[in-house]
């Protein structure tokens, strides 16, 4: 069995466009051979995503959610490319689970892309002073940084964030699998998210627990 490591995962996930445990799954079903994986993965269907993703999507909707009788609300603008699919009981759902998503996991941004380079330099001088502190000699402290770094995206940026409802895919592989199923590009846009008594002294709650919580009652 060859190992599949995760650089192999990667490629695999930017040569077709599929989330990023399909794209493991087929790898350990063709051991390894990343051309036979690909196969696999059209003839599942899961590959269309990349093949759309740079179709005009300028259809969608305009999604109001709020949780918490009141306590959060969320606007999002999901777009994809007919007003037909936009009208769809599907795509509804799912538009409404991206914004719950932003309800309960608080994301600064949609993509990595849109994080200012002021913001990302400021939390790489943070995260350098931190390895420094834990005693990381310079050599590691770099290395150290990227992977860092990438947490820094899981955590704050929307499409890389774990889907709340089934956190062993991204939303970014929620996307891909919604693109391959309706037929059309998919993009999310934009969102905001207001909380009650935002930027004062208050108790601390898991707002990703209140969420799950509220959508299984």
């Amino acid at each position: 069995m060859a190992e599949i490591t995760a650089g192999l995962v990667k490629e695999l996930r930017e040569r077709t466009g599929a989330g990023m445990m399909d794209c493991k799954k087929a790898l350990v079903e063709t051991d390894g051979d990343i051309e036979k994986a690909i196969d696999e993965l059209r003839t599942k269907g899961l590959a269309k995503a990349a093949k759309k993703a740079g179709r005009i999507a300028s259809e969608g909707l305009v999604l109001a959610y709020i949780h918490g009788g009141g306590r959060i609300g969320v606007l999002v603008e999901v777009n994809c490319e007919t007003d037909f699919v936009a009208k769809t009981d599907e795509y509804k759902e799912f538009v409404k689970d991206i914004a719950m998503q932003v309800a309960a996991a608080n994301p600064d941004y949609v993509r990595r892309e849109e994080v200012p380079e002021e913001v990302l330099n400021r939390e790489k001088e943070v995260l350098r002073a931190q390895a420094r502190e834990e005693g990381k000699p310079e050599n590691i402290v770099e290395k150290m940084l990227a992977g860092r770094i990438e947490k820094y995206y899981k955590e704050h940026c929307l499409l890389e964030q774990p889907f709340v409802k089934d956190p062993d895919k991204t939303i970014q592989d929620l996307v891909n699998e919604k693109i391959s199923k309706i037929g059309e590009n998919i993009s999310i846009r934009r969102f905001v998210r207001y909380e009650v008594g935002e930027g004062l002294e208050k108790r601390e709650e898991n707002f990703a627990e209140e969420v799950m919580a509220q959508m299984n009652n």
